[in-house]
Formats: structure tokens, sequence, C-alpha cells
């Protein structure tokens, strides 16, 4: 396939940037901004013609919408959990009923999710999850804690990865869950503060929380959970180096105010993130564009985890000592605050471990694109 973008696309793209420019409000709700996207179609763009609330869009459509989003100042997405995660999993493996009843309220922007995969004792080894759900009449109980769980306090309902087969190991007996977050005295949402002073993730302890819904069939978990994480990469990698860009057009103008520019070897840096991010955009569209190489997910993610994180350190040495010394009044006891080139060097900090640590994406390339032998279990 010839990745390019033609007459279609760039009428596509005066359309979502001039209903971007006339509905981005600074410090609109997160929720009534879901809901107007769904109002206006752009949610489910890549579901193809389902019929469930949302509108069509060819692959390079797709890609012009998340430009132009990314572009767009617009606030960050509290539904994409839904759009891009579960709503292709219940297209692949979710029954009609379940279609019918999460696909609609997705699309218009009315139900929010969030993911529980990740436990205290499973991050990167996710078949060690040890959250427990057994049956209750029709449906299941659900007891564990997940944490690490992204917009769990916003949220109206969770995908839980649980173990339905008391005494199962590893892969075996796990069930995909569908579970609403709204049960006082079963659910309990605890935030997470980050390095930044910020609480995107969150702790969650169920106690007995209800379940009615399985999607894929009881103990067949582990396969729709891994069919959910190839859907976690594609498109959106586009609009994220929109991002990238934006910051590093931001450091470079921080390293000419500083005078750090005339320094050979930072300005030497800031060439090298440039032409990486470059060549990040290129190997997107040519994956995007039908090259599905093996381990081509795991090759992106270590090429934009470690090149954010050398991002966010040219970020900081560009300030010099400057860097140092946060923006709030510490003598009026004011709130935790950062800059933008602050926020950057401390969030990147995360990027090569959520989302996949590097050492599992290099064991996967290793394993499954090498055919190196498989690391011996318990060899630390």
């Amino acid at each position: 396939m010839d990745f390019g973008f033609g007459a279609a696309d760039d009428e596509f793209r005066a359309e979502a940037r001039d209903w971007l420019t006339g509905h981005v409000e600074p410090g609109r709700d997160r929720r009534s901004w879901e809901r107007a996207l769904g109002a206006a179609g752009w949610i489910g763009l890549s579901w193809g013609a389902t019929g469930y609330g949302n509108r069509a869009a060819t692959l390079t459509q797709q890609v012009v919408w998340a430009e132009e989003y990314a572009r767009s100042g617009a606030p960050p997405r509290s539904g994409h959990i839904g759009e891009k995660l579960l709503a292709p999993t219940l297209l692949a493996h979710g029954s009609e009923e379940q279609k019918d009843r999460f696909l609609p309220p997705v699309a218009a922007g009315d139900e929010l999710w969030c993911q529980g995969y990740s436990e205290p004792g499973a991050g990167s080894d996710l078949a060690a999850v040890r959250t427990a759900a057994v049956r209750d009449g029709g449906g299941y109980r659900v007891t564990g804690q997940k944490i690490w769980t992204s917009l769990a306090h916003e949220a109206d309902w969770c995908f839980v990865l649980a173990r339905t087969e008391p005494g199962s190991r590893r892969h075996r007996g796990l069930s995909f869950l569908l579970v609403p977050m709204d049960q006082p005295g079963r659910i309990d949402v605890r935030p997470i503060r980050q390095l930044t002073g910020t609480s995107d993730f969150n702790e969650v302890f169920l106690d007995g929380a209800r379940a009615e819904h399985v999607v894929g069939g009881e103990g067949n978990g582990w396969q729709v959970a891994m069919s959910l994480l190839g859907f976690e990469r594609g498109v959106s990698t586009l609009a994220q180096q929109i991002g990238f860009a934006e910051e590093l057009e931001r450091v470079l103008r921080a390293a000419v105010e500083t005078g750090a520019v005339t320094d050979p070897v930072l300005r030497e840096g800031l060439v090298r993130q440039w032409a990486q991010l470059r060549t990040m955009r290129w190997n997107a569209l040519r994956t995007l564009g039908g090259a599905q190489d093996a381990g081509a997910a795991s090759v992106a993610k270590l090429l934009w985890g470690g090149w954010h994180q050398r991002l966010g350190e040219l970020a900081v040495r560009v300030r010099g000592t400057g860097a140092a010394v946060g923006p709030g009044d510490w003598t009026a006891r004011a709130p935790y605050a950062l800059d933008p080139l602050q926020h950057l060097f401390l969030f990147s900090r995360a990027d090569t471990v959520y989302g996949g640590s590097d050492q599992i994406q290099r064991t996967i390339i290793a394993e499954r694109v090498l055919g190196l032998p498989r690391e011996p279990k318990g060899v630390v």
C-alpha cells in the first residue's frame, strides 16, 4: 500500500480543522467535550461502517483527524480507552448484545472507560494477575487490586482481567470482564500522585464488585486481552508525534533564549532529536501503509520512549540551573507547580516503563523476531 494523502483527505482535513477551530474552548469540561465529539460524529472513525453511532473513515482520514486534533490545542481525551481499546475488542470478540449495549454510548461520548490490567505484582508480567472473580448467579463478584489505572476517577466502566478458575496459573483460567464503576462500598479509587504533582493514574480496590458481562467466553481472557493490546498502537502514534514536535520546538526556543544553542555538543543533540523524530514519522507511515513487520510495535515503542526521555533531559540542560526552580510561590505555600519543560522532564521518566517496559519490548523482539531462545524462568 502506498500511504499518501489525496484530495478527499484534504477536504476531510479542512472539515476537521474548521470544526475544531469552532469548538475548542480553554478549560472546557472533559466529559462535555466527549459528548460534543460524539454528537459531531468524530468518535469511532476507525471502527468501520458498523452502524453503532459512528461514521466510517479511511485510514488516511483517521491520520488526518489525529493530526489536526493534536494541533488544535483540544483537551486530552477522556474517552480514548473506550474508543480505541474496548470498542475494537468488542467488535472482534463481543456478543451482539454487548456491542448493542456498549458501543453506542462510547460513540456518543456518554460512557467513559478505564483499563483494569496491571496489579502490584503483575505489571509487565500480566499473566501473574491475582484478581479473582467468582460466579454469582448470572454474573461474577470480583475481588482484587488494580494499579496504574488511567482515568479510573472519571470512568463509568472498567474492563478487568480476572482469574475465574480457582487454582489456575499464568495464562489459563482468566476472563475479560466488564465492571461498572458506580458501586459504592465495593469499588474504591485512590489517586496516585506522580512526579509532576498530577494524579492521572489510580489504584482501584475491588471488594466483591459486580460484573455481568464476560467478553469472549469464560477462560478466554488472555486471548481477548492480547487482542486488545494489539489495538493500542497505530494511528495515535502519528498524533503523538505532533505533540513531540511542539515540545521539541519549545526546547529549541529555550536553547536560543538562554544561549545554550552555542554549545556544539548540545546543538548536536538537538539536531539528532529533530532527525530521529522525522525518522519515527516515516517509520509510522510505513507501518500504517502495510509493512506489518513482526515486532514493529515493539520497535516503535522503544524508539519514542527513549527519544522522549532524551528530549526531557535536553529540556533541563538548555535551562541550566534555572531548571531547578519552579514557577510556584513557595513562600506563600502555593500548590506544587511546574513549567512545561519541567513537566516534560519529569513525566518522560516513565516513558520507558509504562505501556510495556523497554526490557519487555527487547524480549519480544529477541524471541519473536530474532528467534533467540527464551530466557530461563527465575533468572534475575
